[in-house]
């Protein structure tokens, strides 16, 4: 079997992908019509999902974001939302992904006159009708944005879904000038709530942006954290020499890195996918996994983002099984869930495939 085949069939989690940056090209093209947008470059679906990926590849994240003015657009009316929700559980069934978080903020689908309780509540219906469908588990994260002033109405929000399969509060946006610590409030609230917190941190500002995110916010997962590495004093030869306070925090508590590689690579947050610092983190045992990000920005699924890894880092089936069993360890839904994914779904999946590959030999 091929790797691709093998990383594409076995039960993979994804925690860390926007609900709007992965709608298919066909369904931009459809709402659009739906609703006479015609900002679109063109409406066929293969030109314009290339569109969206030049477009996205620029090397900063300031740019990378100006795609999302278009799938934003398209997603102000209910029926909108709920289809997007329900087409990315199809979208990962398809791709063998057993659980996944999504995220999104509720504030940039209301330009048509949707309440907050509309924006949610339709995402909720297409995530559960796709569950129901697909058998694909999920949870909701709600984002605050870094250059807005509502995050705590957002963190409130948040709180009051969470019977209904928000998870968490994350904060999104544009990093540089945005510090985490402005949102203080916001954080305070889930923290007195009990509830989950996940931030946007060390991707397009230093590692004093995650330092933030964890120590002043309160962060139980970070995402992306690329720049963590300030913090590792290398030798000449790349190895580790010395963790930095920060660094060895994280290690010791077992904070989540959610990695996205190439998107790092089209936000400018890294150089070239060799130089990802992905690697390193999970060889000194950090709890590290692959997401997508935005799929249709990055023109990615999380079975490519694993081979990429795989391919350039030599990655086994037991290091791509014991990422995604880091995933599961590290999702916001209850701890009973979690076992269950992981082992009713994970490692029986990857057992199974072990056997396959063995008999194959034979």
């Amino acid at each position: 079997m091929k790797t691709e085949e093998i990383i594409h069939q076995v039960p993979k989690v994804q925690l860390h992908d926007h609900l709007d940056g992965g709608l298919r090209a066909q369904t931009i093209i459809e709402l659009a019509k739906d609703i006479k947008y015609n900002k679109l470059p063109t409406s066929d679906a293969g030109e314009l999902a290339e569109w969206f990926h030049r477009g996205a590849n620029k090397g900063n994240l300031v740019e990378y974001l100006q795609g999302f003015e278009h799938t934003c657009a398209v997603m102000q009316s209910k029926e909108a939302l709920e289809r997007v929700a329900y087409e990315t559980i199809e979208d990962m069934k398809k791709d063998n992904v057993c659980f996944i978080e999504t995220r999104f903020a509720p504030v940039l689908h209301l330009e048509k006159g949707l309440y907050f309780d509309d924006v949610i509540n339709s995402v909720l219906k297409g995530l559960e009708r796709g569950k129901n469908d697909f058998g694909v588990g999920y949870g909701l994260i709600l984002c605050g944005m870094r250059n807005m002033k509502n995050s705590l109405e957002i963190a409130e929000l948040a709180v009051n879904f969470r019977d209904q399969g928000v998870v968490g509060f994350d904060l999104a946006g544009e990093e540089g000038g945005y510090p985490p610590k402005k949102h203080i409030e916001a954080f305070q609230f889930i923290q007195r709530q009990n509830f989950n917190i996940t931030i946007h941190a060390g991707e397009a500002f230093g590692k004093e942006s995650i330092w933030q995110a964890i120590q002043f916010c309160g962060a139980h997962r970070i995402g992306h954290a690329t720049r963590l590495t300030e913090d590792i004093v290398k030798d000449n030869d790349g190895n580790v020499v010395q963790l930095g306070e920060l660094t060895q925090y994280v290690l010791d508590k077992r904070i989540p890195l959610e990695i996205c590689l190439l998107s790092n690579v089209h936000t400018g947050a890294i150089d070239k996918l060799e130089n990802h610092p992905f690697i390193l983190l999970y060889k000194q045992k950090f709890r590290v996994f692959l997401n997508t990000d935005d799929r249709l920005m990055s023109d990615t699924t999380l079975t490519k983002e694993y081979l990429t890894a795989s391919n350039l880092f030599d990655l086994s089936l037991d290091d791509i099984e014991k990422l995604n069993l880091n995933a599961m360890k590290s999702s916001f839904i209850p701890y009973a869930d979690r076992l269950h994914y992981i082992y009713k779904v994970i490692k029986p999946g990857f057992a199974s495939m072990r056997e396959k590959l063995l008999s194959l030999k034979n």
